[in-house]
């Protein structure tokens, strides 16, 4: 702070440089150094001491924006991103050159004046008088760094910018005394580091160290004499002199600060003379700015964490608030991402679907117990180019993601034990579940008001061989519609939803699931995490816990460095233990013995779940061992591709199942991802077999899906048609229905080929649109 006399003004030294400063300026004004506008600030063109007086007395100096490093969890860099790509350096940490040569094209007499320069402004007026306009300017060093003061508290709002930059009496007079303050408050060395640092020098470079390392590849410190000379040129206009886009005009400019630094004494004629020959000598490094370079194919992971910062409260109140802390940058945000982990989601990836496939897949691996995300990938690449794309079909719309998720089928049947289980219905629990039945009705909600099949729909397995009566652990095991449409009807909706509410089952667009039928066989959108987070809950005995992907945050603010809160778990039960291991040991003969058996481990104790729905169009495995839970989709963004005799990963497939594609992904990547970890136990329960066995119902088909290649899909294809193979084509065949993309006719299946009329108001509320964001 300036010092105060006992009287709490000025002194007397500073009483005059203050009234000089004005007078100057004014003078200058008058000169036609700045434009002759007046009213900026509230301040007349008089420029007295009476308004310089009225001015704040502080500058608040805004922390320079810098990159953010985003580290995974063993401490490897996965990305950089910036608002403006800078490092602080100390003065110390710069070229000497670099230093002599900023002083000497931009203000020779820096170490001589106060914060106006007497002598450059008398130059000035001479030489503007003299040509007629505005050649030359007068303002210092001081004045310049506090210019960009300004233009770095504007950000990146124009019109903030425009401010800071405009030609007015105004902001020359503010310039000015701050101006002052500066240079009584920090000293000629402190101005001139805070000046390199915050200057831009074309090319994305805001700082002196961005700048060596853009046009150089070297530290600032580095520099010789003619790179610091080109550097030091570059200030006065930065597009102009830029040497990547015209080597002439740099060239030239660069000697220019040479000749200048031998007319000031800080080198020889000789030495300026020797460096004019040399050529520009650059090596220049891209921008590695953004998610778009991360590691291991982990941008979608890198744009979660950036999505998750800028909407968690616990970084600010405000949407504006975090977006401003994220600009600033300076954050080295430590996350959950396991490089084994993502290797493996990566490298499965890759083995099973390519980038140019008519589908695509997202897989997304979370840790039960702690809800960290420990691995997320898809195989179209991030980018914007033919066959990438910007969406992360992993996570919610809110969040990076597809409208409206992905239908889930057959994979949310678990949902529906586990609901059932938790209502006190045992796991022997038996159903009739013929081949084919109506839709029982009626079916209690959480409104009271009951769902009535007022059209009579009904509904088939796949094969005509699927006659019950089954029990839970078979009917999951073959994927049995019309046991678990009967088990619905046995508990209600009610208790549905209360299940999927405490594993936040939610659909992609953020919206609650709807209380009608259609739900409990998979038919809304979904998005992996969610699937992933939820089926953790089975594997960690009932414990449910929201997804976390930040560890640690620190913030480097000058030369201070600070810890930020982050998001962390909140973690309830969503079910009793004796549920949940009662739902393992379900799963565990899907994968033992049932639809996704050839996605099983076969080192550790794992289960799962397959699904597969309408015209073949979305296809699941989600599965999970003890310590790990994953979640694979396969389809189309825009639920326009039909997984009928088609090619994935340079496989051919007659039809995709649940287990065919999806289920090979999961394997192999939880197989990477767990090599060389523990491999812990369920807690399996015993579920008596009945008394005698049913003829073996498995099919010789891809995975023995039962039903899942239909269970509901009138997702992100919009709004299903009349005949539209009930809840999304549960049927096997039948009509497609048409949505309003103009669908047509389903894709078939094995016999029979039933069709049946879809009761009204069995599916309420909006479909899903248009289809996933591109």
């Amino acid at each position: 702070m300036p010092k105060k006399r006992s009287g709490g003004g000025l002194s007397s030294t500073q009483q005059a440089a203050k009234f000089l400063g004005v007078s100057v300026l004014a003078g200058a004004v008058l000169a036609g150094i700045a434009l002759p506008a007046v009213g900026a600030l509230g301040l007349a063109a008089k420029g007295s001491v009476e308004s310089f007086d009225e001015l704040p007395a502080n500058l608040k100096t805004p922390p320079l924006s810098q990159r953010t490093t985003i580290l995974d969890a063993k401490g490897g860099q996965i990305a950089t991103v910036y608002s403006r790509d800078r490092t602080v350096v100390d003065l110390k940490d710069i070229s000497p050159y670099l230093q002599k040569a900023i002083v000497a094209i931009e203000d020779s007499r820096f170490y001589e004046h106060g914060a106006v320069d007497l002598k450059g402004v008398l130059r000035a007026m001479n030489r503007n008088a003299q040509s007629g306009g505005v050649s030359q300017g007068a303002s210092t060093l001081t004045q310049q760094y506090v210019k960009n003061v300004f233009v770095e508290e504007a950000g990146d709002d124009a019109t903030k910018v425009a401010q800071a930059t405009q030609q007015t009496i105004g902001r020359k007079i503010r310039e000015l005394k701050f101006a002052i303050q500066v240079e009584e408050e920090l000293g000629k060395k402190k101005i001139l580091e805070n000046y390199l640092n915050i200057t831009f020098f074309g090319q994305q470079a805001y700082g002196v160290e961005a700048a060596a390392q853009r046009y150089f590849s070297k530290s600032a410190k580095d520099l010789n004499l003619q790179e610091a000379a080109l550097l030091a040129g570059l200030v006065q206009s930065p597009s102009r002199y830029d040497p990547v886009n015209d080597e002439t005009e740099a060239t030239k400019r660069r000697n220019v600060v040479l000749a200048r630094m031998a007319q000031v004494g800080d080198i020889s004629q000789e030495e300026a003379a020797e460096a004019s020959k040399a050529p520009l000598g650059l090596k220049v490094s891209k921008p590695n700015n953004g998610c778009i370079t991360a590691v291991a194919d982990s941008a979608f992971f890198c744009d979660y964490v950036r999505e998750v910062f800028l909407s968690d409260p616990v970084f600010g109140k405000k949407k504006e608030d975090r977006a401003k802390i994220w600009n600033q940058g300076g954050l080295t945000i430590r996350t959950t991402l396991d490089p084994q982990a993502q290797r493996s989601v990566h490298t499965s990836l890759k083995g099973h679907v390519n980038k140019g496939d008519s589908v695509a897949a997202a897989i997304t691996l979370v840790e039960p117990g702690t809800g960290k995300v420990l691995g997320m990938g898809q195989s179209k690449p991030y980018g914007y180019d033919k066959n990438e794309t910007e969406i992360n079909y992993s996570v919610d719309h809110s969040m990076g993601g597809s409208n409206f998720g992905f239908p889930t089928g057959s994979t949310f049947k678990p949902f529906v034990a586990a609901a059932a289980l938790e209502e006190g219905r045992p796991p022997i629990q038996e159903y009739s579940s013929p081949y084919e039945m109506p839709y029982p009705d009626p079916v209690q909600t959480c409104s009271g008001k009951p769902w009535m099949n007022q059209e009579g729909a009904t509904v088939p397995n796949e094969d005509r061989s699927e006659v019950g009566p089954y029990r839970l652990k078979e009917a999951m095991a073959l994927s049995v519609n019309t046991y678990f449409v009967q088990m619905v009807a046995d508990i209600g909706l009610c208790p549905l939803v209360k299940m999927t509410d405490a594993l936040h089952v939610v659909e992609g667009n953020g919206q609650k699931l709807p209380e009608v039928p259609a739900v409990s066989l998979g038919s809304r959108g979904v998005a992996p995490l969610t699937m992933a987070s939820a089926y953790a809950a089975f594997a960690s005995r009932g414990m449910y816990c929201t997804p976390v992907v930040i560890e640690s945050i620190t913030q480097k603010v000058g030369e201070q460095q600070k810890s930020l809160e982050v998001p962390k778990s909140t973690c309830s039960r969503a079910m009793s233990e004796k549920t949940a291991d009662t739902v393992n040991t379900l799963l565990q003969g899907v994968v033992d013995s049932g639809t996704g058996r050839a996605s099983g481990l076969t080192d550790r104790a794992n289960a799962g779940k397959t699904g597969t729905t309408d015209e073949r169009k979305n296809a699941w495995f989600v599965g999970y061992t003890p310590n790990l839970s994953g979640a694979v989709w396969v389809g189309s963004a825009t639920q326009q591709v039909k997984m009928v005799n088609i090619n994935v990963g340079g496989t051919y497939h007659a039809k995709v199942y649940g287990g065919s594609v999806p289920g090979p992904i999961w394997r192999d990547a939880m197989t990477g991802a767990l090599s060389g970890k523990g491999s812990p136990s369920f807690n399996l329960v015993h579920i008596p077999e009945p008394e005698k066995e049913k003829p073996d119902k498995d099919r010789d088909r891809d995975d023995k899906d039962g039903d899942d290649r239909g269970d509901g899909n009138r997702g992100n294809g919009g709004r299903s048609g009349g005949n539209d193979g009930f809840i999304g084509g549960l049927t096997g065949g039948g009509n497609g229905g048409q949505n309003n993309n103009g669908g047509q006719n389903g894709g078939g299946g094995a016999e029979p080929d039933p069709t049946f009329s879809l009761p009204e108001g069995f599916f309420q509320g909006q479909g899903n649109g248009p289809g996933g964001r591109r």
